[in-house]
């Protein structure tokens, strides 16, 4: 951070380590979810709920938080989001029950969905000029960081002092964040919406819907999902009548944007799904340890740590949005290296390609924002990067369950392939543009 401005500097790392909070938590708890089920008992679906009942309302409430930050304020709703969070990580360490934990996880998934949309509003509203990119370039090697530490610290805390430990790391996380981010300016909109309740119980239920029957070893309840999808369309319509929908109207005046959204939900379906296939296969079909399993997953993290950093800082300068398809291709690649090489080292092509891939992906995305859809645009992505990661542990933790390994890692390929689609739709409209 040398070239950014000294003064704005605990500003930027409270925005920082906020925004990695989320990755940290979510990789810990997947990490140690089967240990947590072993000790708390219940059907072996827990084990996805761990994280499912973490990402969904989060994916939901995201564009909601997102308004919140422009009408109250982005630095007020970021603060409340960050105490809630701590409050809430104390009481998933003392659950007493499966049903209580995943409850809790429930109200952690809101308090981040506070947090998350207001770094990017944050980082305009300091930063302009050359050093803007420089500040948004942090994002995406610390977030690499924590996708390393997460899985390790996960692994380690688990297996020497407790599940319930691992929960707690994020107290004294939050505490450094409300210190300092007393650092941080006060931001909103220039003119302020007002909150569409209405379509968030529509989209929160209609989603609701969706992912819950694919969760679970039972036979998928079409019932649901025909209520979900049912749900969903009605939420669409309300959107084009509503005087201030939840989604601001003119992000989706061109093709660019609604091609984002579909390929952060595809590669993040990958990317998540895949995680959970992975530490899955390691506890409970090959009995490891929660340590064992959790260092396997750190040369996926350490790719994506090492090839994020070298994208947001050389290579999206130099190939813009090719390296989106390039990051895809590895990414595919190291899925399927992985069926037929050591584990670890398919893992860490994964990670590579991955890494590659996300940097370029949020800048074209990013790229065109105007002030008045920064809070929209940045809860909306981050909403269907949360729910993407949702249905993949939905989808391809299923088909580990119900199936085999490689099973589930093929699909994983599909998944790669429709993102894929996603990419084309976003260069076509860039080109356009």
């Amino acid at each position: 951070m040398r070239t950014l401005a000294a003064t704005r500097r605990p500003a930027l790392v409270a925005l920082l380590i906020g925004e990695a909070m989320n990755l940290l938590d979510a990789t810990v708890v997947q990490v140690a979810a089967p240990v947590v089920h072993a000790d708390l008992a219940g059907p072996v679906s827990d084990v996805q709920w761990f994280t499912a009942a973490y990402t969904l309302p989060f994916a939901v409430l995201l564009v909601l938080g997102g308004r919140l930050g422009d009408i109250a304020g982005r630095r007020r709703v970021f603060v409340a989001g960050i105490a809630g969070f701590a409050l809430v990580s104390l009481g998933c360490a003392f659950a007493p029950s499966a049903g209580v934990l995943i409850g809790l996880r429930a109200v952690q998934g809101a308090a981040a969905a506070a947090v998350v949309p207001q770094t990017v509003g944050l980082i305009k509203a300091m930063y302009s000029g050359p050093e803007l990119p420089r500040a948004l370039g942090w994002i995406g090697p610390v977030m690499g960081l924590a996708g390393v530490c997460g899985p390790l610290l996960g692994g380690l805390v688990t297996h020497t002092v407790s599940w319930r430990a691992a929960f707690l790391v994020n107290v004294p996380l939050a505490v450094a964040v409300l210190v300092l981010a007393r650092a941080l300016p006060e931001d909103r909109a220039p003119v302020r919406p007002r909150l569409d309740l209405v379509g968030t119980g529509l989209v929160a239920l209609g989603t609701g819907l969706v992912v819950h029957p694919l969760i679970g070893v039972s036979g998928v309840s079409w019932g649901s999902l025909g209520a979900g999808a049912v749900v969903l369309a009605v939420f669409v319509l309300h959107q084009r009548r509503a005087t201030s929908p939840l989604l601001e109207p003119s992000l989706f005046a061109q093709r660019g944007f609604p091609a984002a959204l579909f390929t952060s939900t595809a590669f993040f379906a990958a990317t998540g799904g895949l995680t959970t296939v992975v530490v899955l296969h390691l506890q409970l079909g090959l009995g490891e340890g929660v340590l064992a399993s959790s260092l396997s997953l750190a040369p996926w993290s350490l790719g994506l740590a090492v090839a994020s950093w070298a994208a947001g800082a050389h290579l999206v300068r130099r190939y813009g949005p090719r390296l989106m398809p390039a990051g895809l291709l590895v990414l595919a690649g190291g899925i399927l290296a992985a069926l037929v090489v050591p584990l670890p080292v398919g893992l860490a092509v994964i990670g590579v390609g991955a890494g590659l891939f996300t940097p370029a992906f949020f800048t074209l995305a990013l790229s065109s924002l105007r002030p008045q859809e920064t809070g929209s645009a940045a809860g909306l992505l981050n909403a269907v990067q949360q729910l993407g990661a949702t249905l993949g542990v939905a989808v391809l933790g299923r088909a580990y369950l119900d199936g085999t390994f490689e099973r589930a890692f093929l699909a994983g390929v599909l998944t790669v392939a429709v993102s894929a689609v996603g990419v084309w739709g976003m260069a076509s409209a860039a080109r356009r543009s």
